[in-house]
């Protein structure tokens, strides 16, 4: 039961960690104040509305476009902590002796302790069931 909450405990531990440290990007397509389209590892797809570049460059008409393209980054944590080494001498003692105590805490016995194994059982006098004729079923 031990090993299990224990692997259980270091699967999440591990996870955490790594949703910690993944970031990613959320693309977002407005059509004017309307959300159109989300996507979180592919591209977006438009509503179809956008605005070409016109051909000849002597055209002078210039219009905006309704739509518009957000991204929205979500960035991870880039630094771990890997080593411990700015423990001080108190807290290296104090995890030493906890550790020592919480072990030591669930040793068993050696060996079975059977506390009536050098003694023997008193003799039968009287069989006190056959006497007063009860039995236990």
């Amino acid at each position: 039961m031990r090993e299990a909450f224990r692997k259980i405990l270091s699967f999440f531990m591990a996870f955490i960690v790594m949703i910690s440290t993944m970031s990613f990007i959320v693309d977002l397509h407005y059509c004017g104040e309307t959300l159109v389209d989300k996507a979180i590892f592919h591209t977006v797809e438009t509503c179809g509305m956008d605005m070409e570049n016109p051909l000849a460059d002597g055209c002078s008409i210039e219009k905006e476009s309704c739509c518009s393209d957000e991204q929205l980054v979500l960035d991870g944590q880039d630094e771990l902590q890997q080593s411990a080494n700015k423990i001080t001498f108190e807290q290296q003692v104090f995890i030493a002796s906890f550790i020592y105590t919480h072990i030591n805490l669930f040793e068993g016995l050696e060996k079975e302790v059977i506390p009536f194994r050098d003694y023997k059982p008193p003799f039968l006098i009287r069989d006190f069931q056959k006497i007063h004729e009860t039995y236990l079923i």
